[in-house]
């Protein structure tokens, strides 16, 4: 047994020499591997599992230029080699996971991030208390390094407020991907929306002596609750910063769910009628940001999509490009895709881009859309037509791959 925790004794550099004498090396390692593990000993633990791996596969205990060049146990071929590396790896995610699991964050995530599973690294990192002191190194890696962009997103908006939160999703998370912007703008989205509610709830039970009984006390529309309430917003009242709900409006064009969707409806139409002074504008084809953002919920709600379309086809065609860049061009490609036109979309696209200019990656791109569509056809003739030959390859080994 290993009397001291964190150090191995003579006693134990005994049985690894008699292990070796008596079972072989490959033992002997395999012994090292079980008391590093036993004492929790991490990084040793991986160094232990170098060596038995490698022994395990007939090669030397640690790899040395004179090993590799003098011994032919030294030489390594491809097959061995990926064997070994997927060894690696599998010793990498025991010792990643282990370490997270107790707190050693930026040590776990230097094993992890060889590994690349970001969902075993947000299990290990689940019952981790997080206070002020180690706050910052898990929104680095729930967020920074997306091994859980929803949690990392929960855990700002609950110990760094919602400012801080929208300055996060702004600078780190606009540059994710798009199923990460959504899980982080979602939460959003359900928190601001929670936030006014109560506020809202709150302002009219103090100005109409709600009792708990009061039928609006749970009423769960902002909608329905100024509904009955014509005018309240028009005298500068507000129950939400104003900038966070312009912001939150804002990102929330981005998302898919249903629910969160009629969420972010719920802030527009709020934010629609608070006074003037407080309806900021923002950037075309969103400059009249609340009216715009309520068109563009309802339509990908599958409300009043005709006059969406129409709303936005106007802001592509009239918005000069050299003036605001393709965003309006992009945006209307968008929403034909998000209502279920992406052949409509990518001839929209085709015909309208400016030639020479680079897109913000708002719309889907052509492949995509011609994968959406089926309509392979028209990006071939395309790409035929600019002498795109990457773009023609593109469409033609797609096409052939997926069919």
């Amino acid at each position: 047994m290993i009397e001291n925790e964190g150090s191995l004794n003579s006693n134990f550099f005994d049985r690894l020499t008699e292990t070796v004498q008596q079972s072989g090396p490959v033992e002997a390692a395999k012994l090292l591997v079980d008391t590093m593990r036993s004492q929790q000993r991490y990084t040793e633990l991986f160094e232990a599992l170098k060596m038995y791996h490698r022994m395990d596969l007939g090669l030397p205990a640690v790899q040395t230029d004179l090993s590799g060049a003098t011994s032919k146990i030294g030489a390594i071929n491809d097959e061995l080699q990926d064997k070994l590396d997927k060894r690696l790896i599998e010793s990498c995610r025991e010792v990643g996971t282990a370490l997270l699991r107790k707190g050693m964050l930026q040590e776990g995530w230097m094993y992890m991030r060889a590994v690349g599973d970001r969902v075993a690294a947000a299990e290990a990192m689940k019952d981790i208390a997080v206070n002020q002191d180690n706050l910052d190194t898990v929104l680095g890696l729930l967020v920074h390094e997306a091994v859980d962009v929803k949690r990392g997103t929960q855990l700002s908006l609950e110990m760094r407020g919602t400012c801080n939160t929208i300055t996060m999703l702004d600078s780190v998370v606009s540059m994710r991907g798009r199923d990460d912007q959504q899980l982080a703008v979602g939460v959003l989205v359900e928190h601001v929306h929670q936030e006014l509610l109560n506020s809202l709830r709150s302002d009219l039970a103090r100005r109409e002596n709600w009792t708990e009984a009061h039928p609006d006390s749970n009423e769960q529309s902002v909608e329905k609750l100024l509904g009955s309430r014509p005018g309240l917003l028009k005298d500068g009242t507000y129950h939400l910063d104003t900038t966070h709900l312009a912001s939150t409006v804002r990102f929330a064009r981005i998302l898919d769910d249903k629910q969160q969707l009629r969420l972010a409806l719920d802030l527009a139409q709020y934010g629609r009628q608070l006074h003037p002074q407080y309806q900021y504008p923002s950037e075309e084809p969103f400059a009249d940001l609340y009216p715009m953002s309520i068109a563009w919920f309802r339509a990908i709600l599958g409300e009043h999509v005709d006059a969406a379309t129409k709303l936005f086809l106007q802001k592509a065609e009239s918005l000069d490009p050299q003036e605001h860049g393709t965003v309006a061009i992009e945006t209307y490609a968008d929403l034909l895709t998000r209502v279920g036109k992406p052949e409509e979309a990518m001839r929209f696209l085709i015909k309208r881009m400016p030639k020479g200019m680079r897109p913000f990656g708002i719309a889907p791109s052509l492949i995509e859309l011609a994968e959406a569509s089926g309509c392979y056809e028209l990006m071939l003739e395309h790409a035929k037509e600019k002498l795109d030959d990457i773009g023609f390859a593109a469409a033609l080994l797609q096409k052939a791959s997926v069919s």
